[in-house]
């Protein structure tokens, strides 16, 4: 970006005045990356954070067991030799505290936590029609002002809790995974209830089993879950690791999921079985995502295949787990392996063969009541010094709903989305200009920082079109989200994901309108290859689902 071209965005600004050109709002890894490149670019840009400090899902969630299922050195940025040069990673797998002091060293490295405001929760947003700006409300009172506001909101930032009556009753501890105090918990001795089996709870179960006198797991459906296969990584493998970082990269590039995993080139049914279960034996003993990634690419759209699959997955379950009734217990029965978001965990399985760890079948008797000391079933009574939600998220949505968003005509961004999001590229949303989201809904599924790093270097270009050309406002075009939306729709098409209750979908139980059957639109499933070629396409087409004026 030149000097002029940002001084042209700022002087068509002048008969309306604002507080900053861009306003960010996160600062976790994507909000990171953006307030970089806008410094860069020398427009007045601020992160406003709800948080005491940055980091996003790497500050919220400190619970024991809390890490990467994203190899290391695939999760960092990109952008910079000198910081790849500099960092260090000492597991294959980052833990929270690793991952949290990288953020903090990229941040402090690179001089951008001046452009950060912390403990600023946006509360309101409209648009101003007759100036282009948008107006925010903070909880702390202020207003402030901006010409563009991109959002690095997160999707799996906002939690949810059940709906069991005297919640508020119990003396003991309670809180949601993502809401783990951060001064270290002593479960030494303690009685320790988790609701809930999904990826946060499998990484935390095994860790909670090690620490408490006892822990009850309540397990509503049982989720398929693959070995992390963790270990640390000596400085002669980061020296490798650092001289490999462009093939690397270039990797996750070409990988669907953005991962170093590439699925696998042979057709299934023309390997024959015992090549394919000697394949499985690999992948599954082998580091990361390869047993989901790595595999052959019918198991998401062939049944047969996917029934291979899963009944493998659930025989190396029963070599783990030495009560067979318990092992079937945990193997799921209403949905097949890798169709939904598949949790990576550390001894998880083994962990029921404690005894100290008792598992629940909470929809065989449900969960009726939380009392003061603890909780009832229809069957019986259970005393607990903790009880922890492992419940899940309000995803990809979830975050904008909390915040009062108006756009064009004071439609409320809430209303649009009631039935599920509708955007343009997972971007844009038709009614609300200068509004540009980061890791939204109808993005493609990917790992992390590698989606950021693409969406960022698309918005850049976008802004500076808008500066070179003196706009005040961009807006997408009502016919180019409606195709977007239908192009979301059809990438779902011949995927066994399209039946699953996952949260990918939108299932969640305990929210009303996100029921089992109603699918939700989330994620442009057909991958981040495929996406990336969206984004491309449309910058180099001109923006023309974009209107400017």
């Amino acid at each position: 970006m030149s000097k002029s071209a940002t001084q042209a965005f700022r002087t068509s600004t002048m008969a309306a005045p604002c507080d900053y050109d861009v306003i960010v709002i996160g600062a976790g890894v994507s909000g990171i990356y953006q307030i970089k490149r806008l410094v860069d670019l020398g427009v007045r840009a601020t992160v406003l954070d709800a948080n005491g400090d940055l980091g996003g899902t790497w500050y919220n969630n400190r619970y024991p067991g809390a890490r990467f299922d994203s190899e290391s050195y695939t999760y960092g940025y990109s952008f910079s030799k000198e910081l790849l040069e500099e960092w260090h990673w000492t597991e294959r797998f980052s833990p929270q505290p690793e991952t949290l002091r990288y953020l903090n060293f990229v941040v402090d490295r690179l001089g951008l936590r001046e452009h950060m405001q912390f403990g600023c929760r946006v509360e309101v947003m409209h648009f101003d029609e007759q100036t282009d700006l948008w107006h925010l409300r903070l909880g702390d009172g202020r207003t402030l002002s901006a010409r563009v506001v991109v959002t690095g909101l997160g999707p799996l930032s906002t939690p949810t809790l059940p709906k069991i009556p005297g919640m508020s009753d119990f003396r003991g501890l309670s809180f949601h995974t993502s809401n783990w105090p951060h001064e270290p918990l002593d479960l030494t001795g303690k009685r320790v209830g988790i609701i809930g089996t999904g990826a946060t709870a499998i990484q935390i179960i095994p860790v909670v089993a090690q620490q408490a006198a006892h822990l009850t797991v309540f397990q509503r459906r049982a989720n398929w879950a693959a070995p992390l296969n963790n270990g640390p990584i000596s400085a002669a493998e980061m020296a490798s690791i650092r001289a490999r970082y462009d093939e690397i990269f270039a990797a996750c590039a070409r990988s669907p999921a953005a991962f170093e995993h590439v699925p696998d080139s042979r057709r299934f049914s023309e390997v024959p079985p015992a090549e394919r279960r000697a394949f499985w034996d690999r992948l599954y003993d082998e580091p990361g995502f390869g047993i989901w990634l790595a595999n052959f690419a019918e198991i998401f759209i062939d049944e047969h295949a996917n029934a291979e699959i899963s009944a493998y997955i659930a025989d190396r379950i029963r070599q783990r787990v030495k009560d067979p009734a318990l092992a079937e217990r945990l193997i799921p029965k209403d949905h097949g392996f890798g169709i939904q978001r598949l949790p990576l965990e550390t001894n998880y399985f083994e962990t029921y063969n404690r005894d100290n760890v008792e598992l629940v079948d909470s929809k065989a008797t449900p969960i009726e009541r939380i009392t003061p000391t603890g909780l009832c079933t229809r069957e019986r009574t259970f005393d607990f010094d903790i009880i922890v939600y492992a419940t899940g998220f309000d995803a990809f949505t979830g975050a904008y709903d909390r915040i009062d968003i108006r756009g064009l005509g004071g439609q409320t961004l809430r209303d649009k989305w009631a039935d599920g999001p509708v955007t343009y590229l997972g971007m844009l949303v038709s009614g609300f200009p200068n509004m540009v989201m980061l890791g939204g809904p109808q993005t493609a599924a990917a790992n992390f920082p590698r989606g950021s790093e693409i969406a960022v270097d698309w918005i850049v270009p976008l802004l500076t079109h808008m500066m070179n050309a003196g706009h005040t406002r961009f807006d997408a075009k009502p016919e180019a989200e409606q195709a977007w939306c239908n192009a979301v729709k059809a990438s779902y098409q011949g995927l066994l994901m399209s039946k699953a209750q996952s949260w990918i979908t939108g299932y969640n139980s305990n929210l009303e309108g996100h029921e089992y059957g109603h699918t939700r639109y989330n994620i442009f499933a057909t991958g981040g290859v495929e996406y990336a070629k969206h984004l491309q396409a449309a910058a180099q087409g001109g923006y023309a689902g974009i209107a400017f004026s």
